[in-house]
This record gives C-alpha cells, structure tokens and sequence, in this order.
C-alpha cells in the first residue's frame, strides 16, 4: 500500500501549456471549445483544441516534430517539463531504473488519417515511409524512452477514456515492486479527426444543440448537457518514493496512494446502469490507499456532460460519497480522451496541495440526477486530505486513482 508522491506535473491541454496556466484556467474557469476548420467535413464543427501557445518546432526542434505524431509531441513536451519540474532532467539518462506508462485511447490518429487519404488519392507511392513509426499505438512510450533515454520499464497501456489513470495506476504498481525508481507516466490523445468526430456523432456522444455558443457546450452534470465536447491534450506525471523526494529535498504535490480498476461487463459504449463497475473500483482504490469513501473530501468526476453518464456517476457518488466537494474539470477542457485521467489526475494533485476545488464550468442548473452533489460552481477553498479522480472508458473500464495530500 506505499504511496507515490507526484514530484513533477507536465501538461499541454486546450486550457494551457503548463502546471500554472491549467490551473488558472479551470480555476477561472475558463471553456475552450471553438469551431476549427480542421473539422469541416464533419457533422460537428467544433472541438476543445491545444492553442497556438504548442509551438513543437520552438519547443521539441524540427529533427523531432517531422518523426512524430502530433499525440507524441504533446507527450514528449509534458514529460520534459514533468522532468524538470521534478529536477530529473539530467538524472533520467544516468538511471537504468526509470519506466515509462503512457495512456492513449487513439495513438497516432491524425498519422492514420493523413496516410489513409495519401493511398486513396495518390496510390501506395504516397504513404509516408514513416506511417507505421508515427502511427503505432505503442510508439508514444517507445519515442520518450529514446528522447529521454530512459531504459526501464516501457510500455502503453490502452482502456479508451480511462486509459491514463490506468497508466498511473500501473506505474504505481511498478514502484510498489520496486521495479523502479522513477516512474514517467501519464496520458495522451490527439484524435480530433473528421472520421473520429463522424464515429462519436453517430453514436449520438457528441454534444450538437450548442453550435453557435461552443464554449457553453460542454456541461457536466448540467440539465442542458447533450453530448461530449472533444478534445485533445498531455498530461505527464513523475513518481517517486517518498524517501527518495526528501532526499533530493523535493516536496510533492501530491502522493498516488491507492488505485482501482474494474470492469462493467455490460455493453460496449454504455456505462451499467446502477454503476456497479464504478463503485467497484472506488471501494477498491479506497481500500488500496487504506481509506474509506467518508475520507474523500473531493472527487474529479469523469462526468463527460453525456445525459447517461452523467446521471449513473452522479447517482453513484451520491450513494458512496455524498458530502465531497465534486467537479468535472471537462467543462473547461473538453473531453480529452485517452488523457483525461491524466489531465484529471494532475489537475486533483493541485486541488490537494492549494486546497482548493476548482468549479465546473457552464453548470447553470444541475440535472436531476446530480440535485444532491455537493458540486463546485466556484473555485471553492477547503480543507480535505483525500481526492479521488474517476475515469470511465468505452468497452466498461473503470480506473479510479487515490490521492492524498
């Protein structure tokens, strides 16, 4: 049951490009939907986007940028300043026990597309010789082990929209084992596509009554809410022993301290109706962290602004924790995908260490089944040792991640 402690949070979301400037904007809070021409073909025309700020060549160097996938690069500018915000840069290369999990529900999305549409118009000719390499879904990891030069551990764990937390979970099990040292984990997704957005929209996941106002499009937990926003984003974390943090004297944000996973077995895009997978991995990642529900002062919902899946978590939260401070960071940011329990993870580690629950943005009035949840419409200070991020993936995964302060 030994905690991680977080010692570095890196971060490239549609709400900004670094620790300080994503907090500020959930805080605020700040919604980043915007129309993007990107997605004129496509039934919905908006989507939460990492704005203009993500200079890749600037940041990375165009040798990098022109080998990667665009999910990739977002991974590998999170990491480097997870790393330095840890004060592991120069640490990473001199250590053979670092391991690297990385989430990712799509993997090189926009490297598929982009290749498919080259052999359709212009023949096989035309297909990238770098398609396969940008595009495999396990070359997010592969490509920060080599830039980062970190032999341990590699591998990418994919569980759709819970995929991040479980790579967090996971790289707290390497640590438990004594594996490694450090662990480099976290989330990535860039899967704003014409085809993705097409394939959610026949779903009916994607929000559609809001086209005129997309920044009020997404909504968790509101009665207006009518679908997903979707979106794109990195989050990385570095995990330490606590002893091996105070020795560099660094003080973490936070410490992973238990982890639950468990799966609905019900239906391949719908949640089960009562949340028992949900409760499940919440009553497993407490029992993990040697916590009960009662400890939680705040929960990160995974509450996408779906009216199925809003109304099961919400119910399911009222049932086990009924007095957290609870919000959904995804009215700000979007629907990230494979990041979101990344993204959420981090964005709980700083609620932990200000204090502070951010709000859920465009929550005007909560729909029916979220009328008893004590939910943030304000950035709300307050005082709680324990938070718990949820994340809920298509195919029924369930990844919960414990943390502490």
């Amino acid at each position: 049951m030994t905690p991680a402690a977080i010692t570095g949070i890196g971060m490239v979301t549609p709400a900004g490009l670094g620790r300080a400037a994503n907090w500020a904007s959930v805080c605020a809070p700040s919604p980043t939907a915007r129309p993007t021409e990107t997605l004129d073909t496509a039934p919905v025309d908006f989507a939460s986007l990492v704005g203009p700020v993500f200079d890749p060549d600037r940041l990375l160097g165009r040798r990098v940028t022109r080998y990667y996938d665009r999910s990739a690069l977002f991974a590998l500018v999170a990491a480097h300043a997870a790393l330095a915000d840890a004060g592991l840069t120069d640490a990473v290369r001199a250590r053979a026990r670092v391991g690297i999990v990385i989430g990712t529900a799509f993997g090189g999305a926009h490297t598929f597309e982009d290749n498919h549409a080259r052999l359709l118009n212009n023949g096989p000719s035309a297909v990238n010789v770098r398609f396969l390499p940008k595009g495999l879904v396990n070359m997010v990891s592969g490509i920060l082990s080599i830039e980062l030069g970190a032999t341990g551990p590699n591998m990418v764990v994919s569980t759709a929209c819970a995929s991040g937390a479980t790579a967090i979970g996971t790289a707290l099990g390497m640590l438990r084992r004594d594996e490694v040292d450090v662990a480099i984990c976290g989330g990535t997704d860039a899967s704003v596509t014409p085809l993705n957005v097409s394939g959610f929209h026949k779903l009916r996941a994607l929000s559609t009554g809001k086209h005129h106002t997309p920044e009020h499009a997404s909504r968790p937990f509101d009665t207006a809410h009518d679908g997903f926003v979707m979106a794109e984003g990195a989050a990385i974390l570095t995990l330490e022993r606590e002893d091996d943090a105070a020795a560099r004297n660094i003080r973490p944000y936070a410490r992973i301290a238990g982890y639950g996973s468990s799966a609905d077995a019900h239906h391949v895009t719908a949640p089960s109706p009562e949340g028992a997978g949900a409760k499940d991995a919440i009553r497993r990642a407490c029992r993990d962290a040697d916590i009960t529900p009662a400890d939680i002062g705040h929960v990160n919902a995974h509450a996408t602004s779906t009216p199925t899946g809003d109304a099961i978590e919400a119910g399911v939260l009222t049932e086990l924790i009924p007095d957290a401070m609870v919000t959904s960071t995804k009215g700000v940011t979007g629907h990230t995908m494979g990041a979101a329990g990344a993204i959420e993870a981090a964005y709980t580690a700083l609620a932990l260490q200000h204090q502070i629950a951010p709000p859920v943005a465009n929550l005007d009035k909560p729909c029916d089944a979220a009328q008893d949840l004590n939910l943030s419409r304000h950035a709300r200070p307050g005082t709680f040792t324990a938070a718990l991020s949820n994340s809920f993936g298509f195919g029924g995964h369930n990844a919960v991640l414990a943390l502490t302060r």
